[in-house]
């Protein structure tokens, strides 16, 4: 197999795809549930497509970008979750095409082969939660599109005036895909200036390239009378809200020390074994950059998912190839590509099953249960974080996102708040309020009108009672 992927040849893309459908197989046979972020995503493109603004009719803080992404699927294929695992399929074609591309034009390594698109395939199953189409994932379609670009910067035979621009283009649509990817930022700067030397004009041209697309997104808010919403949901909401802790840092480590141990060899390896063009010497310290910033992304992450570090894969893929282009004696060489093959996918099966097991999978995944039942086909706001009363119910009203919410619903003491919830309880009425935490209860006590609108039917859930246009 090893020497099947070492030929330069396109059609080696063939056999890439047979094996990422069979890695996919076993996740397929696991009763995997549908995802939390999974359901806030279609929800979010529901509502959208109902003509509600993001971040002024749905409080969350997903990316303008991912949320239009996720409009249009609802738009083209309502609430399908297969729709969007074929959209998420064909994006990761795409980046493990593109990045293998891109090491070959830009002489990344010293033999031209198709190893790299085979192990960003694999490292792509790692878990279950990157094959989903999360905003990291479509974020980082653009980031790998930038890295082109800040590879054609090492080469002295490229006219760099466009790439310069793109570079910082393609960093700013990352970021209004996903905020945290914002970390290309600092790392456009300090890669720019010491590894490619950006003249003063070049770093403002990749400047105005970078923020574009970020004061693009904040004009249209602009007009749409919603400018501090955007800011505050999607740029300062990592600082006020408590993040979902969906994995624990152990999780992450588990899944993560392997492949970070497979790319550590490779750079001990390229470092150690054979020497490498002045090109391919920046190149490494681009990826090497690019790796360190790309880990700040878990920082600013309003959930704690592994799919959060997405952005590290290209950088990861390249450092584990190093190993098969540098190791010369057959049996290590073999040993580390066997090792790699099997045990990377394996780590995430074993994580994956045990977390099913163990029924650790609930703080992850949507619970299913004859107790959501009575939502079904009906309106619904869950004050809370139990997204199973959404599954197969109407979002309604702008609370969404629960903890980016609580800071209108629970600022007691501010009228104007306190107007504005009464006014998006009043204008969609929710059929029925799934009160988790009291938070609604404690409403009809400083909102009077809502008492003539729901009556109590048990703990923690509230019924409409009256519809007055």
């Amino acid at each position: 197999m090893l020497s099947f992927f070492k030929v330069n040849d396109p059609f080696r893309i063939a056999g890439i795809l047979v094996i990422l459908l069979i890695l996919r197989v076993p996740y397929l046979l696991m009763d995997i549930p549908l995802l939390t972020p999974e359901l806030m995503w279609m929800l979010t493109g529901e509502r959208m497509s109902q003509g509600y603004h993001m971040y002024l009719d749905i409080i969350d803080d997903n990316g303008p970008f991912s949320a239009g992404v996720y409009w249009l699927i609802d738009l083209a294929f309502g609430r399908s979750l297969l729709a969007y695992h074929i959209i998420a399929g064909l994006i990761i074609i795409f980046q493990i095409v593109y990045i293998n591309h891109l090491f070959i034009r830009y002489r990344a390594f010293s033999d031209t082969t198709y190893l790299p698109a085979l192990v960003m395939g694999v490292l792509f199953h790692l878990s279950f939660d990157f094959l989903t189409l999360s905003p990291a994932l479509l974020g980082t379609m653009f980031l790998v599109l930038a890295l082109g670009k800040v590879f054609s910067l090492t080469l002295l035979s490229e006219d760099s005036t466009e790439s310069v621009l793109m570079v910082g283009v393609f960093g700013g649509i990352a970021a209004c895909f996903h905020f945290p990817l914002v970390f290309f930022l600092p790392f456009l700067i300090v890669a720019g200036i010491a590894v490619s030397g950006f003249s003063f004009n070049q770093f403002i041209l990749s400047m105005v390239g970078y923020f574009q697309p970020i004061l693009l997104c904040s004009l249209y808010y602009f007009w749409q009378n919603g400018l501090p919403e955007f800011l505050l949901e999607f740029v300062f909401a990592t600082r006020i809200i408590e993040a979902y802790i969906h994995v624990t840092y152990l999780d992450m480590l588990i899944l993560f020390l392997v492949p970070f141990g497979f790319a550590a060899s490779g750079f001990l390896f390229s470092s150690l074994m054979r020497s490498q063009t002045i090109n391919q010497q920046k190149q490494k310290q681009l990826m090497m950059l690019y790796m360190m910033f790309a880990l700040l992304t878990l920082l600013i992450s309003n959930r704690r998912t592994p799919y959060q570090m997405l952005p590290l894969l290209p950088a990861m893929a390249y450092f584990i190839n190093q190993i098969f282009m540098n190791v010369e004696r057959r049996v290590v060489l073999k040993s580390f590509f066997y090792g790699f093959i099997v045990a990377v996918p394996l780590v995430g099966y074993a994580w994956t099953f045990q977390k099913i097991q163990s029924g650790r999978i609930t703080a992850y995944g949507v619970a299913s249960d004859s107790k959501y039942n009575f939502t079904r086909d009906r309106r619904v706001v869950v004050l809370g974080t139990d997204m199973g009363f959404y599954q197969h119910a109407y979002p309604s009203t702008p609370f969404l996102n629960y903890n980016l919410s609580k800071r209108v619903l629970t600022d007691f003491e501010d009228l104007n708040d306190m107007a504005t919830t009464f006014k998006y309880f009043n204008n969609e009425k929710p059929e029925f309020i799934i009160d988790e935490e009291g938070v609604f209860e404690e409403l009809l006590i400083q909102i009077p009108a809502l008492r003539d609108l729901y009556r109590k039917q048990r703990d923690g859930v509230y019924k409409l009672i009256a519809d007055r246009n």
